[in-house]
């Protein structure tokens, strides 16, 4: 019965919250605090799941910027869990073929996100030279998966080396974003689904002693051992509660 009356309310809170969200986008279009308020919109529904998110900001974060935000990406929960990481002037990158799908791709293109079409490299090429155009004359913040994909509990994948070209070209810190665990988490017809935690890290200054692949696999290394502590904190906590 819970399951029943959660999907009904999610569906009817999701319905609204878009319409709303793309009357805002509408008025105005691809402004820099779009995606902040969709992340605390968005954010809403995993109250409504009964998961309890916590979100740590560095005042040094909340402050400064621009950066290139790195989070780990376990699965489709994330568009209700680590939107509420977004800070204000943050776009994220995705697909071009995101744009197709109803309500959703609308809002996604609207709020000011950057598109890239991940079958032409050319494209590509050329996206990641506008990304960091963006980035230099609007003074704005980039949200990446750098895995690219969905973990779907397979732990923390190989990063791709996209974010990382763009903090070294743009001269601007990494930040890690680190999620606790989601895999299975989620029970829809479970009242409480416990604890999540999202952890921003102080900014990192990428140099130029290494190459973007070589400063992915660090952060990747920097970004397994917080999500474990992470871990075992929720652990602790969901222990005591």
């Amino acid at each position: 019965m819970l399951a029943i009356i959660r999907v009904i309310l999610i569906f009817i809170y999701f319905i609204l919250a878009n319409a709303l969200l793309i009357l805002l986008c509408l008025v105005r279009p691809f402004h820099r605090n779009n995606v902040y308020t969709i992340g605390i919109v968005y954010g809403f529904m995993s109250k409504m799941l009964g998961l309890n998110v916590i979100v740590r900001v560095p005042e040094s974060v909340k402050s400064g910027g621009p950066y290139v935000f790195v989070a780990n990406h376990q699965n489709s929960y994330d568009l209700i869990t680590v939107c509420r990481a977004a800070m204000k002037g943050v776009v994220t990158v995705g697909k071009k073929s995101l744009v197709w799908i109803p309500v959703f791709g609308w809002l996604y293109w609207l709020s000011g996100n950057i598109l890239i079409d991940r079958k032409n490299k050319g494209r590509a090429h050329d996206t990641l030279k506008q990304t960091v155009d963006k980035i230099n004359q609007r003074r704005l913040s980039v949200f990446f998966f750098a895995e690219g994909t969905r973990s779907r509990g397979r732990g923390l994948l190989k990063f791709k080396t996209g974010a990382f070209r763009i903090a070294q070209a743009v001269s601007e810190p990494v930040v890690m974003v680190c999620t606790s665990n989601l895999h299975n988490k989620i029970k829809i017809n479970r009242w409480d689904n416990g604890t999540l935690l999202i952890d921003l890290s102080e900014p990192i200054t990428l140099d130029t002693s290494k190459d973007a692949k070589h400063w992915a696999d660090e952060i990747r290394i920097k970004m397994q051992q917080r999500i474990e502590e992470l871990d075992a904190e929720v652990a602790q906590i969901e222990k005591l509660s």
